[in-house]
């Protein structure tokens, strides 16, 4: 009976984990990659961890797309980060 419940306890904790990932997957239109990945913005120095929709601090500039108004980018200690300009929550770090 334990190991049947041991069992039931791992499916379930190993089904929440992926579907955890994947709600946490955004798909980027690819110009939008294109454009950020092209720009020659200033790298922010960022204390901290840069983590999936968790906001950005309203000290550091963002960076708008011209004709994606859904999307903003900012460069922190060199990686570019795509981010909602209305929540400023991080959508993707671009690597």
């Amino acid at each position: 009976m334990r190991n049947l419940f041991m069992a039931l306890t791992v499916g379930t904790l190993s089904l929440s984990a992926s579907a955890y990932a994947q709600s946490t997957t955004v798909v980027v239109p690819g110009e939008v990659r294109t454009y950020v990945l092209e720009q020659q913005a200033p790298s922010v120095v960022y204390e901290g961890d840069v983590v999936f929709g968790e906001p950005i601090p309203d000290t550091v500039e963002l960076h708008s797309i011209q004709g994606h108004g859904d999307y903003a980018y900012v460069v922190l200690n060199d990686r570019r980060v795509l981010v909602n300009p209305q929540t400023r929550a991080v959508i993707q770090v671009l690597e």
